[in-house]
């Protein structure tokens, strides 16, 4: 399922084309605004599809690290004085910021935001078995489409690592050892589908021309 028939826009309005609930739609995060597809996999919870968004150390924000990671730094501040174990609680994986920034944008305390909110994934890297699966992407959301040529971005990565997450190096590993086997995997289908088509080719020529066979038939 293409993200890309999940939303066109006509006269201004965006309209929900084609869309399959009961299919799953996973998301390569890597590349999206934060905010933006943030948005978007809200709303498609909302109407019922099931989303997963993988390589969440990817995402991006608008406007520099410093600026970032002041944010932050206020939003940590923010605790209960009689009991700081009752929240708010502060998350550092790229993966929980996405899912605290989804969460507030649907009602999550109601039944029906509930149940939308429980249809959402996120992850870092690309775990088994979305990494045999196809990804989506969505353009409304897309950095290089939506953020000016020029200005400053973060990566969520790198801030969730500035502020006490403790496993950017060991997800850098093992997304290096799952992209050296798809590599393995995607030349290995392409020796074999050159092999089926030159076999495919060499028994056309064995048949010969079937023009006139197939003008006899009526074809």
């Amino acid at each position: 399922l293409s993200m890309l028939t999940l939303f066109q826009t006509h006269a201004g309005t965006r309209i929900v084309v084609g869309v399959n609930m009961d299919k799953v739609v996973i998301i390569d995060g890597r590349g999206h605004l934060l905010g933006r597809l943030a948005s978007i996999v809200a709303k498609q919870l909302l109407q019922g599809q099931h989303v997963v968004v993988v390589r969440a150390e990817g995402i991006v924000i608008s406007g520099g690290m410093v600026r970032a990671q002041q944010k932050y730094d206020f939003f940590k501040r923010l605790r209960m004085n009689t009991k700081p174990s009752h929240g708010p609680f502060h998350y550092a994986s790229p993966s929980r910021m996405l899912w605290r920034t989804v969460r507030g944008m649907v009602p999550y305390k109601t039944k029906r935001g509930a149940a939308a909110f429980e249809r959402f994934k996120s992850y870092e890297g690309i775990p088994p078995p979305y990494d045999k699966c196809k990804r989506a992407v969505v353009p409304e959301a897309l950095k290089v489409l939506r953020l000016g040529a020029g200005h400053k971005y973060c990566v969520l990565g790198d801030l969730s690592h500035r502020v006490g997450w403790k496993h950017q190096a060991t997800v850098k590993s093992l997304e290096a050892k799952r992209e050296a086997k798809a590599s393995e995997y995607w030349a290995a289908k392409k020796a074999a589908n050159a092999k089926f088509a030159a076999a495919k080719e060499q028994a056309n020529a064995q048949l010969g021309d079937l023009a006139p066979l197939i003008a006899a038939t009526g074809y």
